[in-house]
């Protein structure tokens, strides 16, 4: 072949390529609708938003979180209305959710306080079990797992086992509303900055094995788990199931005890410093710099409430990846405006590094609200009465983006200063790009792709998925 005939063989192929465009747009009135697009052009008419051929990080996954709560509503359905909830979030051919997070014991959606041990003093963890969750949160699992084999998981407690925490109780704060929510006496509350781990030998050995044993269980039932962040929100105190920890103390479980637990007992599940609840990267610093630990460290988490943080530390420890733990959860509104919150969170997260994003309650019934009294967002409604099924706002915000982003794909680096695109590469070759309108406005914009530009007119308050 001649040099020019290849040449024009690589012009047409890259045409062929970018002229294959799927659009699909989601609005309030119309969603995930798909959309004719136009053709790319040579010269852009909006103002161009440019995509770069250079790669960040690799996408390891997208997702919720499996609670008790969410397969309590699921089994109100028949199993043909419960199967196609699950294909929904789960089938690649749907919104091809592929990492989700589990929690280890119970949840603020778990129905109540538990642990995989509650008796006091195990401290050689005869008596751990996953009995429980094999009735009910592995039962949720192993359905997701039919649409989706290859799901990932990471996972994370709430709470150790009451009984290793210093006020013995599963929450850490007193219940101002109604005391009898949780039954903790106020003076029992622990407090900020102190850790609510009973530091001693003996519970921190104990502690490192129940997370190996936990490990070992999920892996026997086919759930393998991937990662594991140390404590929920270690910087808040809830009146729920939670656990304060210092940074140091946290570092030093992991260098001295867990890390070496893991090493024992073969285990490969990687150990992160999360879930991190806080701004301040100092934080996150003072674990992630430790002599001992740092040699477990594979990432860092962060809650919805580590914005602050994430931007500081992806590029202050770039050997460590970089993961989005939990949405914001609202106040059950489960309208437009909490979709595009979310979106916000997405592009902020997925823009400063993050591998994954997470959101909080895939699913929960009519009252949506937790054991402790707490009204949240979620993806989809189960009205366990009525016994119909609502998909919300930021179901459709989520399947724009999880759709069409595979795992193993590269975000695509975009404009700085724009928080409204994101865009990647998947391993298929296929670049998708989600661009999202939050203004009264139409939006007119150019996407810019090797020199080539998709001039398109994003509606007003629209989500939008480019593939190509």
């Amino acid at each position: 072949m001649t040099k020019k005939l290849a040449l024009i063989t690589l012009a047409l192929l890259t045409a062929t390529t970018l002229h294959a465009i799927d659009w699909h747009s989601s609005t309030q009135g119309s969603l995930w609708q798909r959309v004719k697009a136009p053709k790319w052009a040579t010269t852009a008419q909006a103002p161009v938003v440019a995509i770069e051929s250079h790669q960040a990080q690799v996408i390891d996954g997208l997702g919720g979180t499996f609670n008790e709560l969410g397969w309590d509503a699921l089994c109100h359905l028949d199993e043909q209305q419960r199967n196609e909830v699950l294909r929904q979030l789960f089938d690649p051919d749907e919104s091809n959710y592929t990492y989700c997070r589990i929690p280890i014991g119970a949840s603020d959606f778990a129905m109540n306080y538990y642990s995989l041990n509650d008796v006091p003093g195990d401290l050689g963890m005869v008596n751990f079990s996953i009995a429980r969750d094999r009735h009910i949160l592995i039962r949720y699992i192993k359905e997701a797992q039919r649409f989706q084999p290859a799901l990932k998981f990471w996972a994370s407690p709430w709470s150790p086992p009451a009984w290793m925490k210093t006020n013995e109780h599963y929450a850490s704060s007193y219940d101002n509303d109604v005391p009898s929510h949780n039954g903790m006496p106020r003076e029992l509350e622990q407090e900020l900055p102190c850790t609510g781990f009973k530091m001693q030998h003996g519970y921190l050995e104990a502690y490192a094995l129940y997370f190996s044993k936990f490990a070992q269980a999920y892996a026997r039932e086919g759930v393998p788990i991937s990662a594991i962040c140390i404590q929920n929100e270690p910087c808040s105190t809830q009146k729920y199931a939670s656990c304060t920890w210092r940074p140091e103390d946290m570092a030093y479980f992991v260098g001295n005890f867990l890390g070496p637990r893991f090493e024992q007992d073969g285990i490969t599940t990687d150990i992160y410093f999360g879930t991190i609840n806080r701004d301040n990267p100092a934080f996150t610093r003072t674990a992630l710099d430790d002599p001992k630990a740092k040699k477990y460290w594979r990432g860092v988490g962060f809650q919805w409430d580590g914005k602050g943080a994430i931007p500081h530390i992806s590029k202050e420890y770039p050997h460590l990846k970089m993961m989005h733990t939990e949405a914001e959860c609202g106040n059950g509104s489960n309208d437009w405006a909490a979709a595009e919150h979310t979106w916000w969170q997405m592009s902020h997260y997925l823009r400063n590094g993050a591998s994954v994003f997470t959101y909080w309650n895939m699913i929960l019934d009519q009252t949506a609200t937790s054991p402790w009294g707490w009204r949240q967002n979620s993806l989809i409604t189960v009205d366990t009465e009525k016994r119909t099924v609502i998909y919300h706002p930021e179901f459709f915000l989520m399947k724009h983006l999880c759709h069409s982003v595979q795992p193993g794909a590269y975000r695509l680096v975009t404009p700085t200063d724009n928080e409204q695109v994101l865009a990647f590469k998947n391993p298929d070759g296929k670049v998708v790009v989600m661009a999202v309108n939050r203004t009264d406005r139409s939006m007119p914009m150019a996407l810019g792709y090797e020199g080539r530009f998709l001039n398109i007119e994003l509606l007003p308050h629209s989500f939008n998925t480019f593939t190509f």
